[in-house]
C-alpha cells in the first residue's frame, strides 16, 4: 500500500514537473493591458528569458502604414535591422517602396537582458506631442508596450521633449526546451489584424493550433485582439506568401499513410502496444495538466469578477473588439462590428462617413508634405473644401461624443470620420492660420497686431465659458494650451484638441462649502500650463482651465513661450508677479509686453489685461475667478480695444492706474 501510494506521489510530481517545464515554455499574451500605461502586468514587462539559447534570430511583423516608414531603408531604421535582411526575407530589393497596410517580415536579433527577451532599438521624439503611448503603439505598432518603455528610460512621462532618444525594448522570443524538442527553431512575433482568430492564423502559417494557444498561454475560450503580438512558432522561415490572407480556405492534404514497419505481424502487435502505452500515459498527464489549468482558469475568472476600486483616473483607451479564437468570417472587419463595441456608433450617428479611398485622394496618400507639424494630423481637399484628418488608435468614442454635443463657433468642429483596419480617421474643419503657438513663437505669419491678441483671447475665453457654463454635464478641456488653439482665415480662435477633457459635475460641494472637484493619479499636460494643485494632486476642477487660460493671456501679451524663454528656469506664470508688483510697474510692464509690437498698444488695457492673467495663474485655486467672469472681464478689454485709436497710445500709458508703481 506505502509503495503503492509513493508511485502515486511519484507520479503527481513528475506531472507537476512536466507541467511547469509546458508553463514555462509559454510566454504570457499581452491582451489590451498594453493600453493601460500607469499600470505594470506581468504580460507587459516582455517575453520572459525561457529559452535554450541566450540569444537567436527572430523575426516581426510590421506594417507598412506611415509614409516615413515605407521601405526596408525607413524600415530597418526604425526597428535597428538592415536594409538588405527585409528585403531578403520579403524577396524585394532594399531600395523597393513597399505599398500602404502592406504586413513585412522583419529579422532581428533577439537576446535576453535581465529577465526579459528583447530586441534593443532606438527611437528619437519627433514631436513635443509624443508619448510613451504613442511610441509604443501607434509608431512601433504594439511591438512594444508603454509600461516597457517608461522602465527602460528615465525621462518621466511628462518630460518627453522634442529630440530625446528612447530606448526601445522591441518583444521577441527564442525557441524554449519543449519547443525546440518539437522542432521549433523560430519565434514570429505576428501583430494580430482586424478579424484574425487563432485558427485562421495557425492555418496561414501551417503550425498546429495547440502549439499556437500553447506558446501565447491561450486556451481555446480565449480571445485575441488586433495590434497586439502574438508568437507563432515556426519550424522554417516565415515566408512573405504567409503574411498574406488565403482568400479562401484550402483543405488540408489528407497526409499520407505510414509504411508498415517491416518485421511481420509479432513486428506490428509491439508497435500497436507501445502506441497505446504511450497514449495512456500522455492521456494520464493531460488530465492532470487540464485540472490544474482549469484550477487556475477558474482562480483568474473569480479575480477578475471583483470590483474595480481604483479611483477615477483619466481617460485611458478602452479596450478593442476582441477576436474569438473560433474560425470568424471577414465581415468581422465591419464598420458595424466595429462600432457597436466600441461605444463609437451611437457618437457618429450624426456624421458623415467616409470611405478610406476618399480619405487617401484627399491627404495625396497621407503625403509627408500634407502631414501637419509632424503630427498625426493631415491637410485635406475634398472637392474643393479643405479639412483636416487626424489619425488615431484605440476607442476615441470620448472625444466623439464630447464634439459631437458641443455646438459653439470657437471650438472646432468635428464632420466626419472613417474606420479602417482598427485605426479611426477624424474630420475635423480645417483652420488655415494653424496653431497659436507657431503664430507668437515661430513667425508663420506676421506679427499679431493688439487687436487680433485680444479678439483671440476674448475667443478662448468664450469657447471655455460655453464648456463650463453651457454644455450638460459641464465639460473641462485639461490640456489647453496655445498647440491647441486653431486660427482660421481670419485669425477667429477655435480651441481644439479634446482627448483628455472631462465632464464634471459643478453643483457637488466638498466638506468645507467649496466648489467640488475630481481627482485623478494620471497627471497629463504640457509644462507651463499646469495648475499647481493638478500637478501634485491630481485636482481636477474648472479651474485648471483657467490657470491655463490666464499662461495663453501672458503669451499673447510677452510673445513668450509658457515654458519660458531658452536658458531660463523660471515658467512665464511665475513671472508676472514680479513684473506687476512693487517700483515702476510701467516700464517694467512695457519691459514684458511683446517687443514686435512695437508699442502698438494701449498701455492701460494691456495692463488690465496682465492683472486678469495674473488673478487666472493665482497658485491658490480658489484665488482665480471663474471662466464667467474672465470672459466678462476680456469682454470689456474687446470693447475697449476696437475703441482705440494707435494715435492715443501716448496719452494712455500716462493713466493714473499705473501711476501707483512709479
Amino acid at each position: 500500500m506505502k509503495m503503492k501510494m509513493e508511485l502515486m506521489l511519484l507520479m503527481v510530481v513528475s506531472a507537476l514537473l512536466l507541467l511547469a517545464a509546458v508553463v514555462h515554455g509559454q510566454q504570457t499574451y499581452v491582451a489590451n493591458k498594453q493600453l493601460d500605461c500607469y499600470n505594470d502586468y506581468n504580460s507587459t514587462g516582455g517575453y520572459l528569458c525561457n529559452s535554450v539559447s541566450s540569444s537567436c534570430q527572430s523575426y516581426l511583423t510590421f506594417r507598412s502604414i506611415d509614409p516615413l516608414y515605407n521601405s526596408p531603408t525607413s524600415i530597418s531604421y526604425l526597428l535597428d535591422s538592415t536594409p538588405s535582411a527585409i528585403a531578403s526575407a520579403n524577396n524585394i530589393s532594399d531600395v523597393d517602396p513597399i505599398p500602404a497596410d502592406t504586413p513585412v517580415l522583419v529579422p532581428v536579433n533577439c537576446s535576453c537582458s535581465g529577465n526579459y527577451s528583447q530586441h534593443n532599438s532606438s527611437y528619437t521624439l519627433k514631436t513635443a506631442a509624443d508619448t510613451y503611448f504613442g511610441v509604443a503603439n501607434n509608431t512601433y505598432q504594439g511591438l512594444t508596450t508603454c509600461q516597457s518603455l517608461m522602465h527602460q528610460n528615465s525621462y518621466g512621462d511628462r518630460n518627453l521633449t522634442k529630440g530625446l532618444v528612447l530606448q526601445v525594448p522591441v518583444r521577441c522570443a527564442c525557441p524554449t526546451a519543449v519547443q525546440v524538442a518539437a522542432g521549433v527553431n523560430y519565434l514570429l512575433v505576428y501583430l494580430v489584424d482586424w478579424g484574425d482568430s487563432i485558427a485562421a492564423i495557425a492555418e496561414q502559417f501551417g503550425v498546429d493550433e495547440s502549439a499556437l494557444l500553447a506558446a501565447n498561454d491561450l486556451s481555446s475560450t480565449d480571445i485575441i485582439y488586433p495590434f497586439t503580438p502574438l508568437l507563432v512558432p515556426l519550424k522554417t522561415k516565415p515566408t512573405p506568401q504567409q503574411l498574406q490572407l488565403p482568400t479562401s480556405p484550402t483543405p488540408s492534404p489528407s497526409p499520407p499513410s505510414p509504411p508498415p514497419p517491416s518485421g511481420g505481424s509479432s513486428n506490428n502487435k509491439k508497435w500497436v502496444f507501445i502506441g497505446v502505452g504511450v497514449g495512456a500515459s500522455c492521456l494520464l498527464l493531460l488530465l492532470i495538466v487540464l485540472f490544474f489549468l482549469s484550477k487556475r482558469r477558474h482562480r483568474q475568472r473569480r479575480q477578475s469578477t471583483k470590483p474595480n476600486l481604483k479611483s477615477s483616473g483619466d481617460y485611458t483607451p478602452s479596450p478593442l473588439l476582441p477576436i474569438t479564437t473560433s474560425n470568424s468570417d471577414d465581415t468581422t472587419k465591419s464598420w458595424s462590428a466595429y462600432s457597436s463595441s466600441s461605444g463609437l456608433k451611437s457618437a457618429v450617428e450624426s456624421l458623415t462617413s467616409y470611405k478610406f479611398e476618399d480619405l487617401q485622394k484627399a491627404t495625396q496618400f497621407f503625403s509627408e508634405s500634407g502631414r501637419i507639424n509632424g503630427s498625426s494630423v493631415y491637410r485635406a481637399n475634398f472637392d474643393g473644401d479643405e479639412a483636416a484628418v487626424k489619425v488615431m488608435i484605440g476607442d476615441v468614442s470620448p472625444e466623439v461624443n464630447i464634439l459631437k454635443r458641443i455646438n459653439h463657433s470657437n471650438i472646432i468642429r468635428l464632420s466626419g470620420f472613417c474606420v479602417h483596419r482598427g485605426n479611426t480617421y477624424l474630420v475635423y474643419e480645417f483652420a488655415p492660420t494653424g496653431s497659436l503657438i507657431d503664430c507668437l513663437h515661430k513667425g508663420a505669419i506676421s506679427t499679431l497686431s493688439w487687436k487680433q491678441r485680444v479678439q483671440i483671447a476674448n475667443d478662448v475665453a468664450s469657447a471655455l465659458n460655453y464648456l463650463h457654463n453651457f454644455t450638460e454635464p459641464p465639460l473641462i478641456h485639461k490640456n489647453l494650451n496655445t498647440s491647441n488653439i486653431l486660427l482660421d482665415a481670419n485669425l477667429r480662435a477655435k480651441v481644439a484638441n479634446f482627448g483628455l477633457a472631462r465632464a464634471v459635475e459643478l453643483d457637488k460641494v466638498d466638506e468645507d462649502g467649496g466648489e467640488g472637484f475630481q481627482q485623478t493619479r494620471h497627471v497629463v499636460g504640457t509644462r507651463g500650463y499646469m495648475a499647481p494643485e493638478y500637478i501634485e494632486g491630481g485636482v481636477i476642477t474648472p479651474k485648471l482651465d483657467v490657470f491655463g487660460f490666464g499662461v495663453v493671456l501672458l503669451e499673447l501679451l510677452s510673445g513668450r513661450p509658457a515654458s519660458g524663454d531658452k536658458g531660463e528656469h523660471t515658467l512665464l506664470c511665475e513671472s508676472i508677479a514680479e513684473v506687476l508688483e512693487g517700483d515702476d510697474v510701467r516700464n517694467k510692464l512695457k519691459g514684458f509686453i511683446d517687443p514686435s509690437l512695437k508699442g502698438e498698444y494701449p498701455l492701460e488695457l494691456a495692463f488690465s489685461m496682465a492683472q486678469l492673467a495674473k488673478s487666472c495663474v493665482a497658485p491658490q485655486l480658489n484665488s482665480r475667478p471663474t471662466m464667467a467672469q474672465a470672459s466678462g472681464t476680456l469682454a470689456k478689454i474687446l470693447s475697449s480695444t476696437l475703441d482705440w485709436d494707435p494715435s492715443d497710445a501716448e496719452d494712455l500709458s500716462d493713466s493714473r492706474t499705473l501711476s501707483f508703481g512709479r
